[in-house]
């Protein structure tokens, strides 16, 4: 996060940690009630969760760990992205608790990375609690996503990241072709756009989100759980988009070797899979639906 995100000295900040390790962390932030919660499985691990709402994992001992399945499904696209270990500049729309830039930079050090993040109480507490590597080329800025990237210089990035979500909701205003037509303005010629959606059955919101991305990109792939794709269950698909053809093979391979194995769909089948749904424009854009209570109860 720059040289603002160091926290206090190493030494009281580690104290803390040792002292806290097996203790929540609950503070109101501005999206709501944050808590960081221990994971017993993992010494420095933590949960970030909004208002009950799973938001991100972070391992501070192993930054390149991504729990979250969804995660892993990015951390994919951004395995190939580029050559391994190459430096890419990445913007990262939404920052939860920066687990995605925190991979991006062990993955690919020297990367330059820009987070938008909106809620500014929450970034204060991520730094605080979750202090990234103070080496890390990551500046964050608290802002709304689409004014944050309207700020991006053209053809700067080589990689966005779309993982924006309000009260477990995408906002209307990041959903539309207006908003990637900001987003290829900003990615670099072979750039690739990746975007975490969430949806359940009939789909519609997730079919709108393919056919807005096929007016804008030449080529697409949506990664999911088969049965988030059959509309069994409400769940998280990954949108990955790029101007230059992707990497379907490697990316399916990698995908189905997963602990929980997803499904990669393009071309023609993904096609069809929208089932003749219409772009989204700003004029008629809405909020991703809201998942049900179930999505969070065990």
């Amino acid at each position: 996060m720059g040289k603002s995100g160091n926290g206090p000295t190493g030494k009281s900040r580690n104290s803390r940690r040792g002292r806290a390790a097996a203790e929540s962390v609950v503070e109101d932030v501005d999206g709501g009630r944050a808590e960081l919660v221990p994971d017993r499985d993992r010494p420095r691990a933590w949960t970030l969760l909004i208002d009950g709402a799973p938001q991100s994992h972070v391992d501070l001992d192993d930054p390149a760990y991504l729990s979250f399945e969804y995660q892993r499904r990015i951390g994919h696209v951004i395995d190939l992205a580029a050559p391994p270990g190459k430096p890419v500049r990445a913007v990262h729309l939404g920052g939860g608790a920066l687990t995605l830039a925190r991979y991006v930079a062990a993955t690919r050090p020297r990367s330059t990375q820009q987070v938008v993040e909106r809620d500014a109480a929450l970034v204060r507490l991520v730094r605080r609690e979750l202090p990234p590597d103070p080496g890390a080329r990551i500046r964050v800025r608290s802002t709304d996503a689409r004014a944050g990237l309207a700020k991006v210089p053209d053809g700067w990035a080589d990689l966005v990241v779309a993982d924006v979500f309000g009260g477990a909701r995408t906002p209307a205003h990041l959903t539309s072709t207006e908003f990637l037509d900001d987003v290829r303005r900003v990615l670099a010629p072979g750039g690739v756009y990746a975007a975490n959606l969430a949806d359940g059955p009939p789909l519609a919101h997730l079919r709108g989100q393919i056919a807005t991305a096929a007016c804008r990109f030449a080529e697409l792939a949506l990664v999911a759980d088969p049965a988030v794709l059959r509309g069994r269950r409400f769940g998280n698909a990954v949108l990955v988009a790029r101007d230059h053809p992707l990497p379907i093979a490697e990316l399916t391979r990698r995908a189905a070797s997963d602990p929980h194995p997803a499904r990669v769909e393009h071309g023609r089948a993904l096609t069809d899979f929208t089932g003749g749904a219409a772009p989204v424009t700003d004029a008629a854009a809405v909020d991703s639906p809201a998942p049900p209570d179930s999505v969070f109860t065990k």
